[in-house]
């Protein structure tokens, strides 16, 4: 019997940073619709328990984080404005590029949470109304945002990029629950999250502040790095590297 195989066809052929900019929008969209959905999800499901409803918002964020790095990593996967802005203070890549890549997070992460609304019959935006604005609260989101990055380039720094995923996955998960602010982490994903009024929603007056603690604890982690790894160039070696794996492997 003769075996008939079909020839493998082409993918369609980018040029790499617009494929790097399309795994940044995607990533971003498909984890603002996991934060945003599984919070819904949570709040119908277990309602009034708002420590269950932590627990499942947490673990299912994790997990999507690890898929979505692993799948998206050999192509783009910060997902982040503050590790692409990182990845920028390091030299691993232009100006350009980072402009790019965060637009596209943005833009992602606010698609994202319109299809988690869309998803569970919400009106595609409904400005969140949840207030988050406590000093205690912002500490929250510097500290969660300087373990991030530490984590971030310390894994890559150490020579173990292929499990940064699991690490980040793992930090997330722990740092929804350390921290008081539930660990945004993110100003792509907080600005975001202006756009559902659920569980995991934010106010839109409440943004600024986050995103600038974001900064901050951001800005504090590239210092930490420099403490630990004080050899800059070797840190940004190691990142060019990581980037020139993704462009061989996409």
């Amino acid at each position: 019997m003769t075996t008939l195989s079909t020839p493998a066809r082409p993918g369609l052929r980018l040029p790499p940073l617009a494929r790097k900019v399309f795994a940044e929008f995607l990533g971003s969209l498909l984890l603002a619709a996991t934060v945003v959905g599984s919070g819904i999800a949570a709040a119908s499901l277990s309602p009034h328990d708002r420590g269950l409803e932590l627990l499942e918002n947490a673990l299912v964020t994790g997990a999507a984080l690890v898929a979505l790095i692993l799948a998206l990593g050999p192509v783009s996967a910060a997902f982040n404005p503050v590790v692409t802005l990182a990845e920028r203070a390091f030299g691993a890549i232009t100006t350009g590029e980072a402009s790019a890549f965060i637009a596209a997070q943005v833009v992602g992460c606010c698609a994202g949470t319109v299809l988690a609304n869309l998803m569970f019959d919400l009106d595609a935006v409904t400005l969140s109304t949840h207030h988050r604005g406590t000093g205690g609260q912002w500490l929250g989101e510097v500290v969660a945002t300087f373990g991030l990055l530490v984590v971030i380039f310390g894994v890559v720094r150490s020579g173990r990029s292929p499990v940064v995923a699991l690490a980040v996955g793992g930090y997330i998960t722990a740092a929804y629950w350390f921290t008081s602010s539930t660990s945004f982490a993110n100003p792509a994903i907080t600005v975001a999250r202006t756009l559902s009024n659920t569980f995991a929603g934010i106010a839109p007056s409440s943004v600024p502040s986050f995103v600038l603690m974001q900064l901050a604890g951001g800005a504090l982690a590239l210092a930490a790095v420099l403490v630990l790894y004080p050899d800059a160039a070797q840190v940004a070696d190691d990142l060019t590297h990581l980037n020139s794996d993704r462009q061989d492997l996409s």
